[in-house]
C-alpha cells in the first residue's frame, strides 16, 4: 500500500513509518516540522523517507499528497499538558480542524481507510468500584483532600475507598484537559466521516508511550522523559501524588506494531473501532522513576505530592479488544523497556515557546 503518515518525523509517526516501509509499504511522510518541535529541521531518522514539510491544516498540499494513496496513519498532533488555558486554540487548531481539513481531503481524493492515534485520556479517570455500590463513576478531586494527601477518589454514593480496575473501550468518556477534550473531538469527527462516506476508522487510543525518539526538555513531553532528564542532570526525579497512581507504559515499538496491523486489518463493524493500545501490565509512576533511577544509576526518587488540575488517579486498560480485533499484543515488557529507555536516543531539546508543538 501507500500510505500518507502525518506527524511522520515525530515521535510514534517515525517508528510508524520505518515499520510500514520494513514491511514493504511506500510510505509518505507529513509533518510541520516546528521548530518548537524538532528544534531546527528533519531529525536525522527520517533521513530515509519521503518527508514532505508541511502542515496538516493545508488542504490544497493534502490533496496533492492524497493522490494514490491507499490509507492515511494520522500522527500529527499537539500533545500533553501544555502550559495554561492560552494553548487552547492551538490545540484546537492542530488537532480538531487539522483533522476535519485532512477528512475533508480524504474524501475527496477517494482514500476510505485511517488509523486515528487517540488516548486514553479520553477516559479521564479509570474504572472503579464500590464493595457496596458495584461500578461507580467519581467525581472530581477535591482540592482539600489532595492539599491533605488524600489522593483516590472515592464513592459518590457512599464514600467510601474505591478500587480502581481495568478501563474498557465501551467506558463513559470524560476529558478532564483541553488536549484530552481535542483528541475526543476528533474521535466523534473521524466517526462521522466513516459513517458519511463509507469509511472504515480504527481509533488507537494510546496508553502512556514512552521510548526511544521521545521529546525531552519540553512542557509537552511524557513523564518517563521528564524523569529521565532529571536523572541524566543528576537530580532525583519528582513523582507528584504519593506516586501509587497506577498506568500502562507501552513502549513505542509496540505502538507503531499495533498502527500496522490496524492499516491490515479489515473494516471494524460500522466503520469505526476504538481499541485501547498499551502494554496490559500496570504500574504505577513510582515504579516507573524507581526502575529508570536504577536502569541510570541516579539518585532515588522524590515523592513531592500535590496533583495537576488535569491529572486523573488511575487508568489502566483493558487489552482485550485490541487482542480480539486486531491480533494486538505487547511484546515488550516493562523491565526490559525501561532499562533501555535509560540510554535510548531522544529528540534534542527545542526552542519551548508559548506557541504550540506538533508531534507524531
Amino acid at each position: 500500500m501507500r500510505i500518507l503518515v502525518t506527524g511522520g518525523a515525530g515521535f510514534v509517526g517515525s517508528h510508524v513509518a520505518d515499520l510500514l516501509a520494513a514491511d514493504g509499504h511506500e510510505v509518505v511522510l507529513l509533518d510541520a516540522l516546528l521548530p518548537q518541535t524538532h528544534g531546527g529541521g528533519p531529525p536525522p531518522w527520517s533521513a530515509g523517507h519521503d518527508l514532505v514539510d508541511g502542515d496538516v491544516r493545508d488542504g490544497a498540499l493534502l490533496r496533492r499528497l492524497l493522490r494514490g494513496v491507499d490509507a492515511v496513519c494520522h500522527q500529527a498532533a499537539m500533545v500533553g499538558h501544555g502550559l495554561d488555558p492560552s494553548d487552547a486554540p492551538a490545540y484546537a487548531s492542530h488537532n480538531d480542524y487539522g483533522t476535519a481539513v485532512l477528512l475533508a481531503a480524504m474524501h475527496g481524493a477517494g482514500v476510505r481507510r485511517l488509523v486515528l492515534a487517540s488516548s486514553m485520556v479520553v477516559y479521564g479517570e479509570g474504572r472503579y468500584t464500590c464493595r457496596t455500590h458495584g461500578a461507580v463513576r467519581p467525581g472530581p478531586r477535591r482540592e482539600a483532600d489532595l492539599a491533605a494527601g488524600r489522593f483516590d477518589p472515592l464513592c459518590t454514593e457512599c464514600g467510601a475507598a474505591l478500587e480502581p480496575g481495568l478501563v474498557p473501550e465501551d467506558a463513559p468518556l470524560e476529558p478532564r484537559s483541553t488536549y484530552a477534550a481535542t483528541k475526543l473531538a476528533q474521535e466523534h469527527l473521524a466517526a462521522a466521516w466513516a459513517r458519511q462516506v463509507g469509511g472504515a476508522v480504527w481509533a488507537l487510543r494510546y496508553h502512556n508511550v514512552y521510548g526511544p525518539r521521545m521529546p525531552r526538555d519540553t512542557p509537552y513531553a511524557g513523564v518517563a522523559s521528564i524523569f529521565r532528564s532529571a536523572l541524566a542532570r543528576g537530580e532525583a526525579p519528582r513523582v507528584l501524588e504519593d506516586g501509587r497512581q497506577r498506568r500502562d507504559f507501552v513502549h513505542v515499538t509496540d505502538v507503531a506494531r499495533a498502527n500496522a496491523l490496524a492499516l491490515a486489518a479489515a473494516p471494524p463493524p460500522g466503520g469505526f473501532a476504538a481499541v485501547n493500545i498499551c502494554s496490559g501490565e500496570p504500574h504505577t509512576v513510582g515504579d516507573l522513576a524507581e526502575t529508570l533511577a536504577a536502569a541510570m544509576g541516579g539518585p532515588a526518587p522524590v515523592v513531592a505530592g500535590g496533583a495537576r488540575a488535569a491529572d486523573v488517579r488511575h487508568v489502566v486498560a483493558a487489552p482485550h479488544r485490541a487482542a480480539e480485533l486486531l491480533g494486538y499484543r505487547a511484546a515488550v515488557g516493562f523491565a526490559e523497556g525501561v532499562a533501555a529507555f535509560a540510554t535510548d536516543p531522544l529528540r534534542e531539546p527545542a526552542a519551548v515557546t508559548t506557541t504550540s508543538t506538533v508531534d507524531g
